[in-house]
């Protein structure tokens, strides 16, 4: 099995590809080595003791190392993990623990229902237009809610703590939504 790898816009993160699907549906993300014991893989990356988050996206995981930590010392050790878990056939997740991406209550913007028709088409954007380009970086950005012209929006894998991510976030999604959504003036992350 051949594992290719890709750089991504953070510098800390790398993104892995099995060449395999890694989810049936939707992403998840770790921050922790304790959120990371819902998956023997991702508690097997934290185990090596150098990584600050693990993220698992359609095709791919994006694993981002702790500060002081080099790839060039980190990624073999990845690498290997990887290896056992998809030679091995184990499962993704334990039985019993929720696959998709869990959403602390805070990080939930309630959406006023008179906005149904503009939400429907912020939507559609980010699923569109937006989340296939940050997949392609390693990463995924997921709507939160809508209010008063503001869209928030919640960072996941590689867009996390990168450095370009507020550049992306004012510069390409909100544009992107203020050009097809006028209602749209401003996107903030949650």
């Amino acid at each position: 099995m051949l594992i290719q790898t890709e750089t991504t816009p953070n510098p800390s993160t790398l993104k892995f590809l099995p060449g395999q699907k890694v989810m049936d549906a939707g992403t998840r993300d770790f921050a922790t080595p304790e959120e990371a014991e819902a998956s023997p893989l991702a508690e097997a990356i934290f185990s090596t003791g150098e990584v600050d988050g693990v993220f698992f996206g359609r095709d791919f995981i994006s694993v981002t190392a702790a500060p002081g930590s080099e790839w060039r010392s980190l990624k073999p050790q990845v690498l290997e993990v990887l290896l056992d878990h998809f030679a091995s056939g184990a499962p993704l997740f334990r039985a019993g623990t929720a696959a998709g991406i869990s959403v602390p209550p805070e990080q939930e913007i309630d959406d006023d229902p008179a906005d149904a028709e503009i939400v429907a088409q912020i939507r559609e954007l980010i699923d569109t237009r937006v989340r296939p380009a940050v997949a392609q970086d390693g990463g995924d950005i997921v709507y939160r809610g809508f209010r008063e012209g503001i869209v928030y929006l919640a960072l996941h894998g590689a867009c996390q703590g990168c450095p370009s991510s507020t550049m992306t976030l004012k510069n390409g999604i909100e544009g992107l939504l203020k050009h097809y959504v006028p209602e749209v003036v401003a996107v903030e992350a949650v």
